[in-house]
């Protein structure tokens, strides 16, 4: 059982009122560690309020209460002001990094105590009180370790947000991340009224036509460099467009080139309209991508991390790729 800090414990206990927030461009992890904790924070009397900076995505809308996440800025000011003073505790889940906390960050912030709960062995220390597990599947495991701990009760809705988070950041328990305790934890949320069937629909047949289309294209850009070792795709703002497809919609193309047999590492260059590139790696084998993530500023684990540009094209940003990718592969 991991060892949660005091702080974090007590702040919990003694707020009546709770603010959930997490990262923009939510994931399964992300969203579901939100959702089930809001529950649960509920079933102990607690008034919570669940921010989003944007609404949840279409791939996630079949997740239990999703509605009751809200992305109303002002809304959420006033429900602090409500509160009144000492009575607010705000919760930051799965954010390796304040500035993934979006436009709202400041916002959020200025709440204190603020608390973090993260698994990112490149979290970027931020508020007052952080609860790092790096050796954690994901964040939904360690929300449920935390109901445990503060006795609370996990209800049917909460366990299956919990599960959808724990499948979806072990890549349906692939990924080296997933321990014996996780799958523990996974039996555990079946028994409490769980169906895999229900999850694996969800999350794997809940595709619409315009991203079939995106996948499409992003396929089409498959490169396979280093003698079969480096597999690169990419998607552009003109191929969101074309499609009709949002930016959600892109979510888990990573795993495309991942699978190929030969390929070690991983990449999947994103250009946004905003003017950033970001860039997902994944890893089999000895290649540890939090390292290569970390010399662009970026984080994340051993076998999945990330980072971005702001001044750089797309170009750019896939040639310095593959170098550090080629690089990392002479280095192993």
């Amino acid at each position: 059982m991991p060892v949660i800090p005091k702080q974090i414990e007590d702040s919990i206990n003694a707020a009546s009122h709770i603010v959930l927030a997490t990262h923009v461009n939510p994931d399964g992890d992300a969203l579901g560690s939100l959702l089930g904790l809001a529950d649960i924070l509920q079933g102990l009397g607690k008034q919570v309020f669940a921010y989003l900076a944007e609404p949840v995505s279409s791939l996630y809308d079949f997740l239990p209460n999703c509605d009751y996440a809200q992305y109303d800025l002002k809304a959420l000011q006033q429900f602090v002001e409500d509160a009144g003073d000492g009575n607010v505790v705000s919760i930051a889940l799965d954010c390796g990094d304040s500035g993934r906390l979006g436009d709202a960050k400041e916002a959020l912030l200025v709440n204190s105590p603020f608390l973090v709960i993260d698994h990112h062995r490149g979290h970027r220390v931020f508020g007052d009180a952080l609860w790092l597990e790096d050796g954690c599947s994901s964040t939904g495991e360690m929300v449920y370790e935390l109901a445990l701990h503060l006795g609370a009760e996990v209800s049917t809705d909460a366990a299956f947000c919990l599960y959808v988070a724990i499948v979806t950041d072990t890549g349906s328990f692939r990924y080296e991340s997933t321990s014996p305790r996780t799958m523990r934890i996974a039996a555990d949320l079946l028994e409490k009224g769980v169906h895999p069937d229900e999850v694996s629909e969800g999350v794997y047949d809940n595709y619409t036509l315009a991203r079939l289309r995106l996948m499409e294209m992003v396929l089409a850009t498959l490169e396979v460099r280093a003698g079969g070792n480096v597999g690169l795709i990419r998607v552009t703002e003109e191929m969101y467009s074309r499609s009709g497809a949002g930016r959600e919609d892109s979510e888990g193309f990573i795993n495309f080139p991942r699978s190929l047999r030969s390929v070690k590492v991983a990449g999947f260059i994103k250009e946004s309209n905003d003017g950033t590139v970001s860039v997902s790696l994944r890893a089999k084998g000895e290649v540890d991508v939090a390292l290569i993530a970390a010399s662009f500023g970026g984080g994340g684990h051993k076998n999945a991390a990330g980072f971005r540009f702001a001044d750089k094209t797309i170009d750019d940003v896939q040639a310095l790729v593959l170098k550090a990718l080629k690089d990392a592969l002479v280095v192993q």
